[in-house]
């Protein structure tokens, strides 16, 4: 029900962008750029400094967001109450979750979520765990799941479980042989990593913090990001690497890859997020209280 125009400006304003704002509301960028203009010319000022590479908002733009975020944080917490008064949880539920986690442990759960609740549509959005974080901050997601604690001032952190990291190796790497291994001699070995801003590289990075290693000094040859090439890098031999546990069950039975455990072992909380002071829904609620019941299964 909140005025279209002010939806956008909120939009563009949280991101920065004309064009990030254009694909998160599934619209062009010339459609956005004419709301934001309708709007401009609806309080006869410029909500926006722009140039070729930025844009900034003006201070009649610092304005408009502070009441649109009031405003749209009133309209939702509004339609959502009208929408509980029949007893029904519905809805359209805007969730993220890093690559791991959409991946490997989502899609059956998120079956059983709607067959629990068949009137909630799920919207998935798929990033690593900084981005989920930001977009839950900055309301486009309602909750997101993250492959390492929150320490984000404008969100809560539910812990839902628990999830291994391993090495994993070729079948015919030697380390392929033990049973564990140390932190230091990994440093010695052909490391391939994930790319900065993934849950799994900010927690692998403090174990070998822990350990006294420096990340620094790991023999990094690949930063990658996407899991599914980490395996495939791994399997030709170009070096080891850690990843979750549960992500390398196929490989493991088909004999691509061998897991070693680590020493000591490096056991990470996944974690369900959502805005601090938002209006917490009876849909927000139950996806909340079935991620921790059920994602530890």
């Amino acid at each position: 029900m909140a005025d279209r125009r002010l939806q956008v400006f909120y939009t563009v304003a949280k991101q920065l962008s004309f064009t990030k704002a254009a694909e998160l509301l599934f619209m062009t960028q010339p459609a956005v750029t004419f709301q934001v203009k309708q709007l401009e010319e609806h309080f006869n000022t410029r909500l926006f400094e722009r140039s070729h590479s930025k844009i900034s908002l003006t201070p009649a733009g610092d304005l408009v967001l502070e009441y649109a975020e009031r405003i749209l944080d009133l309209t939702a917490e509004m339609e959502t109450r009208m929408g509980e008064m029949t007893g029904q949880i519905s809805g359209i539920l805007m969730l993220g979750a890093s690559t791991t986690i959409a991946e490997y442990m989502l899609p059956r759960k998120l079956g059983d979520f709607k067959a629990r609740y068949p009137q909630v549509q799920a919207r998935l959005t798929v990033a690593n765990s900084d981005t989920i974080e930001s977009r839950v901050a900055d309301h486009t997601l309602d909750v997101g799941l993250i492959e390492a604690p929150s320490h984000h001032p404008q969100l809560k952190s539910i812990v839902c479980c628990e999830d291994e990291l391993v090495m994993i190796c070729s079948p015919q790497h030697p380390l392929g042989k033990l049973s564990e291994i140390a932190p230091a001699q990994l440093a010695e070995q052909p490391y391939i990593s994930r790319e900065s801003g993934s849950g799994t590289r900010n927690v692998v990075d403090d174990y070998f913090r822990q350990a006294n290693v420096s990340p620094d000094d790991l023999h990094i040859v690949m930063e990658l990001g996407s899991l599914e090439s980490i395996k495939g890098a791994v399997e030709a031999g170009l070096g080891v690497a850690i990843v979750s546990r549960s992500t390398i069950l196929k490989e493991l039975k088909l004999g691509d890859l061998v897991a070693v455990s680590l020493n000591p072992p490096l056991i990470r909380p996944l974690s369900v997020v959502y805005a601090d002071g938002k209006f917490r829904s009876r849909l927000l609620q139950a996806f909340l209280d079935y991620a921790v019941d059920r994602l530890k299964d």
